[in-house]
C-alpha cells in the first residue's frame, strides 16, 4: 500500500517519556495533556512532558506510598497527588509560596476517593463513591475550602476538561449517567440519562463499562460516546458508536449511530470533528463524519464509515542518543498494539513503549478514496486546513486527464460559493453591528472567523481558472462554460462579480471584456479598479473613454494617465493624451498650464523635446 494510501497518521514529534517498569508508573493528565513518569513513588524523581512544553519539569517528593494519581493545576501552579483512598496531598509550584505539602481529606465519611480533576488553577473536584466535592485550594493558607457537594453512588467517572463536565455512572446496572458542568466557582448539575445497554443473555448481568464509554466535543457539541458491542445472539451486523448529544440546557439526546459492521475491539479518538473508531483485530481505523448526510430514522441519524478501512500510516520510532549511530536503522513501531491506551480527543499512548502521540488526518489521499466530487467537497470544507486541497481537487476536476462534468463542476462551485456567502453575510452583520454601536452594549459580539472554508473570487481566479484559461488543449467551448459557471454560480449566491477577475480573462474570451466593463459601471467603488486595470494593459484612451463615459475625467489624475502614455512609446499617442489634459485645464482653471501639485513637470519637458516649445497651447484669452 503506497503511502498516498493512508489517511490517518502519528504525529511527528512526539511526547517521549520513561517506559513503565516496575520501578517508574506513568500517569497520564487528560486536562493538560501531561505524563508523569514517578520513579519510586517519587523519591528518585518525578518527570513531567506535555505535547506544547518541550521543557519537561522535574522535582523529587518523599515517598509516602504508592501513587494513585497526580496531576497538576492548570498552568502547574499547583500539584495534586492521592496516595489513599481517603486523602489528596497538595504542593504549591508558586514562586514565593510555601513548598510544604498539605493534606485534604474527603468529607463524606466511610467514603472512598476514586479519583480527582482540576477545574481552573484553584478549583479542584474529588470524586468519591458516594458522590462529588468541590473544592477551591487556598494556597497561600495551604488549606482548601469546600464550595459545594453532591452526594450518589458512583461505580467510575470520566471528564471532558474542554467542556469541563464530569460524567458519573450511578445505579447497579452503571448506565445512569449523572453530568456536572463546573464554570469559575459554580458546579451545576444537568439532567441525568440512560445508555441503553443491548440485550444480553440470561446468564450474564449487563453493565454499562467506563471502557465503552468516552466524551469528545465535536462541531462545538458536546457528545457521550457509547461503544455498543451487540451481543452475537442478536441478529444485528456487528457493534455500533452511538453518540447522546448533552447540551448545556435541557435533556440529553440520542442523535447519531455509527455502523462499524463488525466485531472485536475498539478504541475511539476524536480528530478534526471526525470520529475514528480503531479496530484492534484487523488493526485498521475507520472515520465518521456527522456533519454528511445520513439515514434519519426519525429520531436518530445512522452513518456509515466516510471511507474504506486503512491502517494507520507505518511509523519509524526515531533513533534517539548521540547523534544516532548511522547503522542504525529506525525501528517500525508495532501500531494497534495491545499496550495502547487512547485518550480523548485524539491521544495515543503506548506506555511499554515510551511515547504520546496526536493523531491526525491527512486530506490529500481521501481525494482519491472519495469519488463522489459532492460528497468530497462536503467533506473537506468541514476540516481544518482544507484551503490547498480543495483548490488541488477544482484544478484536478478540470484537468484534460480527470475533466468533470459541467453538473459536477458546478455543485462544486455552488459548495464554495455557499460557505463563501455565509461568511460575507457574516461579516455584514458584524460591520453593521459595530456601526449600530452594538459592540459596547454586547460583549459576545465577534468578529467572524474566516476559516479555510472561506474560497472567495481571487482564491478560485489564482489557484484554478488563471491557470485553466491558459491550456491550449482545452476546447474553447469548455472553458468558456467553465467560467459561465462560476459566476451563474456567484449569481445565485447573491455574491458581486468581482470585475478584476472578467478582466483578467478577457484575452481568452474577448466578450468577457465588455461584460466586466458594464458590470463596473454599474458598481462604481470599481471604477478605479478598471482604469487601473486597462492602464495597466497600455490601453490608455480606452481608460479615458471610460472614464469620460462614466463622467469622472474632471477629477482623474494627469500623471497617472501621462505616465502610461509615456510607456507605451506612442509619440502621437503622448500628444493626445497631453492635449486633452492642457484642454481640461484650461476649461477648469482658465489657463492651459499644469500646476506645481500636479507633478508633471518631466511630462512637460519630454513634451517639448520631443514636439517643441511652440506645441504648447496658449491660454485663450477674451
Amino acid at each position: 500500500m503506497g503511502e498516498e494510501d493512508y489517511y490517518l497518521e502519528l504525529c511527528e514529534r512526539p511526547v517521549q517519556f520513561e517506559k513503565a517498569n516496575p520501578v517508574n508508573c506513568v500517569f497520564f493528565d487528560e486536562a493538560n495533556k501531561q505524563v508523569f513518569a514517578v520513579r519510586s513513588g517519587g523519591a528518585t524523581g518525578v518527570v513531567v512532558k506535555g505535547p506544547d512544553d518541550r521543557n519537561p519539569i522535574s522535582f523529587r517528593m518523599d515517598d509516602k506510598g504508592e501513587v494513585k494519581c497526580i496531576k497538576f493545576s492548570l498552568e502547574n501552579k499547583i500539584l495534586a497527588v492521592q496516595r489513599t483512598s481517603k486523602t489528596v496531598d497538595f504542593c504549591n509550584f508558586i514562586p514565593d509560596n510555601s513548598q510544604l505539602e498539605y493534606t485534604q481529606e474527603c468529607k463524606t465519611k466511610n467514603a472512598n476517593i476514586l479519583g480527582f480533576c482540576w477545574t481552573s488553577s484553584t478549583e479542584i473536584v474529588f470524586i468519591t463513591d458516594q458522590g462529588i466535592e468541590f473544592y477551591q485550594v487556598l494556597p497561600e493558607k495551604r488549606s482548601l475550602k469546600l464550595l459545594k457537594s453532591h452526594n450518589l453512588n458512583v461505580n467510575w467517572y470520566m471528564y471532558c476538561p474542554e467542556s469541563a463536565v464530569i460524567l458519573l455512572s450511578t445505579t447497579v446496572l452503571e448506565n445512569v449517567l449523572q453530568p456536572f458542568h463546573f464554570r469559575a466557582g459554580t458546579m451545576s448539575k444537568l439532567p441525568k440519562f440512560e445508555i441503553e445497554l443491548p440485550a444480553a443473555p440470561k446468564s450474564t448481568k449487563p453493565s454499562l463499562s467506563e471502557r465503552d464509554i468516552a466524551m469528545a466535543t465535536i462541531y462545538g457539541q458536546l457528545y457521550v460516546l457509547f461503544l455498543r458491542h451487540h451481543s452475537r445472539t442478536s441478529n444485528s451486523t456487528g457493534a455500533e458508536v452511538v453518540l447522546y448529544h448533552l447540551p448545556r440546557e435541557g435533556a440529553c439526546k440520542k442523535m447519531h449511530i455509527l455502523k462499524l459492521n463488525r466485531t472485536g475491539k475498539f478504541a475511539l479518538n476524536v480528530v478534526d470533528n471526525l470520529v475514528v473508531v480503531h479496530h484492534q483485530d484487523t488493526e485498521t481505523s475507520v472515520i465518521f463524519d456527522i456533519k454528511l448526510r445520513g439515514e434519519f430514522d426519525g429520531s436518530v441519524t445512522f452513518h456509515h464509515p466516510v471511507l474504506p478501512a486503512r491502517s494507520i500510516q507505518p511509523y519509524q520510532i526515531p533513533i534517539a542518543g548521540p547523534a544516532a549511530v548511522t547503522t542504525q536503522s529506525p525501528v517500525p513501531c508495532k501500531l494497534y498494539s495491545s499496550s495502547w491506551i487512547v485518550f480523548q480527543p485524539d491521544i495515543i499512548i503506548s506506555a511499554s513503549q515510551g511515547y504520546l502521540w496526536n493523531l491526525q488526518v491527512k486530506l490529500e489521499p481521501i481525494v482519491n478514496l472519495l469519488p463522489d466530487k459532492g460528497r468530497l467537497m462536503d467533506f473537506l470544507l468541514q476540516r481544518k486546513e482544507c484551503k490547498m486541497v480543495i483548490l488541488s481537487v477544482c484544478s484536478q476536476m478540470l484537468s484534460e486527464s480527470d475533466r468533470a462534468s459541467l453538473p459536477v463542476i458546478a455543485t462544486v462551485f455552488d459548495k464554495l460559493n455557499h460557505e463563501y456567502k455565509k461568511y460575507l453575510d457574516a461579516e455584514q452583520s458584524y460591520a453593521m453591528a459595530v456601526e449600530a454601536g452594538q459592540s459596547r452594549s454586547s460583549p459576545l459580539l465577534k468578529r467572524p472567523v474566516r476559516t479555510q472554508a472561506v474560497l472567495d473570487q481571487s482564491d478560485v481566479y489564482t489557484h484554478v481558472l488563471s491557470a485553466f484559461v491558459e491550456k491550449k488543449e482545452m476546447p474553447h467551448k469548455f472553458v468558456i462554460a467553465v467560467l459561465m459557471e462560476y459566476i451563474r454560480s456567484l449569481n445565485q449566491f447573491q455574491i458581486a462579480v468581482q470585475a478584476c477577475l472578467l478582466l483578467s480573462l478577457e484575452s481568452f474570451y474577448p466578450p468577457a471584456h465588455q461584460l466586466s466593463l458594464d458590470m463596473l459601471k454599474r458598481l462604481s467603488t470599481a471604477n478605479d479598479e478598471i482604469v487601473e486595470v486597462l492602464l495597466s494593459k497600455h490601453q490608455v484612451l480606452a481608460a479615458l473613454r471610460f472614464i469620460r463615459g462614466i463622467g469622472g475625467h474632471d477629477n482623474i489624475s494627469a500623471r497617472k494617465f501621462l505616465d502610461a502614455a509615456k510607456q507605451t512609446e506612442d509619440n502621437m499617442l503622448f500628444y493626445t493624451i497631453f492635449r486633452f489634459f492642457e484642454q481640461r485645464n484650461q476649461r477648469l482653471r482658465g489657463s492651459p498650464n499644469f500646476t506645481p501639485g500636479e507633478h508633471c513637470e518631466e511630462h512637460v519637458a519630454f513634451f517639448k523635446q520631443i514636439f517643441g516649445d511652440q506645441a504648447l497651447m496658449r491660454p485663450t484669452t477674451f
